[in-house]
């Protein structure tokens, strides 16, 4: 007879209720980020813990406070945002690289907008929303830097940076949401942001070389 092979121990099995509890987190801060997504200016608990589908003693086992819930829902957002972040042409026709890049930016801003207004109208937003705000500041400006490369780099300084300075103004979201509060529908508003986009790389090549 063959000797019966020793079966390797079995993993152990998940937590099932560390796993619960996260889906349920998970369930609650999205009930937060639907609300924001229809321009619904406050969540407070029973109204979160009834869209989410749960005890308002539930929303409170989870969370500290609404406080704490509103940064959770946050962040979650802005990394769902981060996600859909795809690779832009750096090199090319300039005029494939502004359509990529504002057809990006268009879609990003308008999904992030009611995050954005929601974040404003925290009295006291933590530093880690604070600061991942900042963050996705910083990474738009430097994609810019290399989406305009050819535009930017052989400017001579102070010109490369005012250049950057104005490309990074018209694309982020406080341009995007002056123009939509003005009127203008996704589209209108796409089209004015590539049309300055593309009177400031025109206008930078008047810009006498040092």
């Amino acid at each position: 007879m063959k000797r019966s092979e020793t079966a390797a121990p079995a993993a152990p099995a998940a937590d099932g209720r560390t796993e619960r509890g996260r889906q349920t987190r998970e369930k609650i801060a999205d009930a937060v980020l639907s609300l924001l997504d229809e321009n619904q200016s406050h969540f407070p608990a029973d109204k979160v813990a009834e869209r989410a589908g749960v005890s308002r003693r539930l929303v409170f086992h989870h969370f500290a406070d609404m406080a704490e819930l509103a940064e959770v829902a946050v962040n979650r957002r802005l990394e769902q945002l981060a996600a859909r972040i795809g690779p832009l042409p750096t090199e090319g026709p300039r005029e494939l690289r502004v359509t990529a890049l504002t057809e990006q930016r268009a879609r990003i801003l308008e999904g992030v907008t009611p995050t954005r207004l929601a974040v404003m109208r925290l009295e006291n937003p933590s530093p880690r929303i604070q600061e991942a705000v900042r963050q996705m500041m910083d990474f738009a400006r430097l994609r810019l830097a290399q989406v305009f490369a050819a535009e930017l780099d052989p400017l001579p300084e102070p010109a490369r940076s005012e250049l950057l300075d104005g490309l990074d103004a018209v694309t982020t979201w406080s341009a995007w949401h002056h123009w939509r509060s003005c009127g203008q529908s996704p589209e209108e508003a796409r089209h004015t942001m590539a049309a300055t986009v593309r009177t400031l790389l025109a206008g930078a090549e008047r810009t006498p070389q040092g």
